[in-house]
């Protein structure tokens, strides 16, 4: 490792990569494409994409018997905070393919080996940070409206919530707060991780050209986000399981997402001495 450096590159450079705008029919590219990433060898992926469902069902089934039931959904919508970080070895695996080198899954575990891990580790924390807070966030407010007293059974929860106008009140309220929160996570961190992977430019660099890649393409971007959202619940419906299709194709779609969004550095040439 070059050395611990966070706020910018190993230089102690500020390094501001230039974003593209992108249209709709790039997004859908980049999903074409990590579908290919993912199909091409998907048996060398099972062990990585096994422990994003596993992980959901344990942090049900934990919530679920320490009577938290109200926290199942929150838990459920809040993995697509953490996503862009636990999809990182996916970012691996499709540069390794792009430059023609070999995809084994086992090469996801490369990432422990990038000049960048602690800027990829910092952003990682303020997103579990982000999911903590969210989950706070959710249960604070289920308090202010049932109280502190968790609910009798799923049964009962269920009532509650779609049969009274407190009930009605908690999922809009719960949904505009989780909206507020995928919003900071998308414009923080979008192509933040591959950019990482790809370029040693420093955490700050990275939130900053996810933050300007966003405002570039507001647009595509929400849309991004939607199609992201859309397919996790789709993935988180049948126990988790799905997600071990979903999240895969979601990392590798997001590496060229990357690709579609951030200009290829420019190598600048060495001068001659004079």
């Amino acid at each position: 490792m070059a050395g611990f450096h966070v706020m910018a590159d190993a230089r102690g450079m500020h390094v501001q990569p230039k974003v593209r705008h992108i249209t709709t029919s790039d997004l859908w590219d980049a999903l074409r494409l990590g579908a290919e990433d993912f199909w091409a060898k998907p048996s060398h992926y099972v062990f990585l994409c096994l422990i994003y469902p596993v992980v959901g069902l344990i942090l049900t089934r934990w919530t679920s018997g320490s009577s938290a039931i109200q926290l199942v959904y929150p838990l459920m919508s809040g993995f697509a905070l953490i996503g862009p970080f636990a999809a990182i070895g996916l970012y691996e695996i499709s540069r390794r393919r792009e430059l023609g080198m070999d995809s084994h899954w086992q090469h996801a575990l490369d990432v422990r080996r990038s000049p960048a891990l602690p800027s990829i580790a910092v952003i990682g924390i303020l997103l579990f940070a982000l999911f903590l807070l969210w989950l706070f966030t959710a249960q604070s407010i289920y308090t202010s409206l049932f109280g502190a007293q968790p609910p009798a059974s799923v049964g009962a929860f269920l009532r509650d919530v779609l049969t009274t106008s407190k009930g009605w009140t908690l999922i809009l309220l719960g949904n505009a707060a989780g909206f507020v929160f995928a919003v900071i996570v998308l414009a923080t961190t979008v192509i933040a991780f591959p950019l990482l992977l790809d370029r040693d430019v420093g955490a700050v660099s990275a939130i900053e050209t996810s933050a300007r890649a966003v405002m570039a393409n507001p647009l595509q971007m929400a849309l991004w986000g939607l199609t992201v959202a859309v397919l996790l619940v789709i993935g988180s419906i049948p126990l988790f399981a799905g997600l071990a299709v979903v999240m895969p194709i979601l990392g590798h779609s997001t590496w060229h997402l990357y690709r579609k969004v951030v200009e290829p550095e420019q190598i600048r040439p060495a001068r001659r001495p004079m």
